[in-house]
């Protein structure tokens, strides 16, 4: 999923590479009938870009996870979720 909302940023000149976009993603677990079932997995995105893209994003993320392959495969058995955060950008010490 995080590759599939890259590329769709990147298609749209959203820089999302070098370790710009990250993700955190948290698989819930039942056990049923003594055996263990992943029921929920979210994925929570972090976007490291300024703030006058954000309406891309928001856009973006909105339309990207049925172009996922692993959100079309997956999505009628797990329930799948993600969000995503843009934080600033850090400008190195080098750069400023």
């Amino acid at each position: 999923m995080v590759g599939t909302f890259g590329g769709a940023l990147e298609a749209r000149h959203i820089d999302a590479g070098g370790g710009r976009l990250t993700a955190d993603v948290t698989g819930e677990v039942e056990t049923e009938d003594g055996v263990l079932v992943i029921r929920r997995i979210r994925v929570a995105l972090r976007l490291a870009a300024p703030e006058h893209v954000r309406d891309t994003v928001e856009r973006v993320h909105g339309l990207y996870a049925m172009r996922c392959p692993l959100y079309r495969t997956l999505h009628g058995a797990i329930a799948l979720s993600s969000s995503f955060e843009l934080v600033e950008p850090v400008i190195p010490l080098s750069a400023a």
